[in-house]
């Protein structure tokens, strides 16, 4: 019997970004646009909320670190992104978080884009915080102090400077090499930076605590007599369990907004208070339904754990960027078949190699 003959889509290749693709694009967009660019991308799906299958992210737990899998997908578009977190890696020469994503067609689940997210990570995790801290610090708000100056700490500074116009930043962290870095790093900027001798000397008058810190432990880098009326807190840092960075009671004193709150019970300082402790998803106040910032003496805390949602928007935006400029690479990820029921045609000997053994 003969087979039907099939309606055959042509078949795109893969686009892949490489982390020098990724460095491209911010080289030549500019950083503070692409914080920009990228914080716009994330506010606008995280407006459409609704719209997305949503679930916390996969996780394998081991002594020194996690490896996790954030999937996410709206009607049109699915994505993941590949993620590690092991704080011990600087010692061998890696980074603490290394990661990788992939953008697909929900129709045929042909991944389009496969792109490196280590630096993306940092771009939108920074971006994110701008977006949080858009809606919920005061918005006069001109000092940040930065608690954590590793790998995500100058993305952090520059979004603050550029999205929200933080004039100030004051530093502290255990290891004078990292907050060396991070001045080699943004002294051609017009931040203000103060290298500060505690914690409790870098948050005080500061209109927004940013803490970034990479130990795996349930660590208390901020108490709740180092608060102060107004101040926003961006808790970056604890984001899974057993790592955190708050006093419980910073946490009790505050106004606290969360992205997604199944995981962020799971893994954010969250986790240190019980299942009735009453949060507010940010979504809810980007889109009106719930209120964010509702006086200059309000405190409030951002317990961010990074979420599958973030990702999708920087994947669509590194897909929409790189396709103006023309960069990446195609590669062929996916079979490309005369008859999409005949895989085995790839390795099916040739008809000279079939006579030649025969």
């Amino acid at each position: 019997m003969t087979r039907a003959p099939f309606q055959r889509a042509p078949l795109a290749q893969t686009l892949f970004l490489s982390v020098q693709d990724v460095a491209t694009i911010v080289t030549q967009v500019g950083a503070a646009a692409t914080l920009a660019r990228m914080a716009d991308y994330i506010e606008a799906d995280y407006k459409r909320w609704q719209d997305f299958d949503k679930c916390a992210r996969v996780a394998a737990h081991s002594p020194e670190g996690v490896i996790e899998l954030m999937p996410i997908a709206d009607a049109k578009t699915y994505t993941f992104k590949y993620v590690n977190g092991h704080p011990k890696n600087t010692q061998v020469g890696l980074p603490t978080v290394m990661a990788f994503g992939v953008l697909a067609d929900v129709d045929t689940g042909t991944p389009e884009l496969l792109s490196e997210l280590t630096l993306t990570t940092a771009l939108r995790t920074a971006a994110m915080s701008a977006v949080a801290a858009r809606t919920l610090a005061r918005p006069n708000s001109k000092s940040m102090a930065l608690i954590g100056n590793g790998a995500q700490a100058e993305f952090q500074a520059l979004a603050f400077h550029h999205l929200l116009g933080i004039e100030e930043i004051r530093l502290f962290d255990t290891d004078p090499v990292a907050t060396q870095k991070l001045l080699n790093n943004l002294k051609h900027t017009t931040l203000r930076l103060t290298v500060c001798d505690s914690i409790a000397q870098a948050v005080h008058g500061a209109d927004i605590v940013t803490t970034v810190t990479a130990d795996k432990t349930n660590a208390t880098i901020l108490t709740p007599e180092m608060l102060e009326p107004g101040m926003h807190i961006n808790g970056v840092g604890g984001d899974c369990p057993g790592k955190t960075e708050l006093h419980p009671d910073v946490l009790r004193a505050c106004d606290v907004f969360v992205q997604y709150e199944p995981q962020t019970r799971i893994e954010g300082d969250l986790q240190h208070l019980p299942a009735n402790f009453a949060v507010t998803e940010l979504w809810q106040v980007l889109v009106g339904t719930a209120a964010g910032r509702t006086s200059p003496a309000q405190v409030t805390l951002f317990d961010s754990v990074g979420f599958a949602l973030e990702d999708f928007s920087s994947l669509r935006y590194l897909r929409d960027v790189a396709t103006e400029m023309g960069l990446g690479q195609r590669v062929s990820l996916i079979p490309n078949l005369v008859d999409p029921k005949d895989l085995f045609s790839l390795i099916r000997p040739a008809p000279v190699a079939l006579a030649l053994a025969a």
